[in-house]
């Protein structure tokens, strides 16, 4: 097969789910790999930032005018934005755990598999 032959990235087009997983799961397994790191360092903090912004963004999407997902899956989902926000902040201000955060997230890997 020549480099012709092979799809290209334009044409071969990843469900929206599939990208929403595969986002989840890297910024997931970001948040694994701080877990017990120096909470002050930059890669602890950078992993918590990441995971907030994906958050705020899914917020700020689920909060469009264009959002098709049923208004009470949207209100749940908007609820749980805005828990990620408050836990982040009591992970870097007061050192809680980062583990529920890798658990909610983990919950809607398997939601999206579904």
């Amino acid at each position: 097969m020549s480099l012709r032959d092979k799809p290209s990235a334009q044409r071969v087009a990843e469900h929206p789910r599939a990208t929403e997983y595969r986002l989840f799961a890297d910024i997931t397994r970001g948040l694994m790999a701080v877990g017990a790191a120096d909470r002050s360092s930059e890669p602890f903090v950078s992993a918590l930032e990441r995971n907030r912004r994906l958050w705020t963004t899914l917020r700020a999407d689920l909060e469009s005018e264009g959002n098709w997902l049923a208004t009470d899956l949207k209100a749940k989902l908007i609820s749980l934005a805005l828990w990620v926000e408050r836990h982040t902040d009591l992970v870097l201000r007061e050192g809680a755990e980062v583990g529920p955060l890798i658990a909610v997230n983990r919950t809607i890997m398997e939601g999206l598999v579904n």
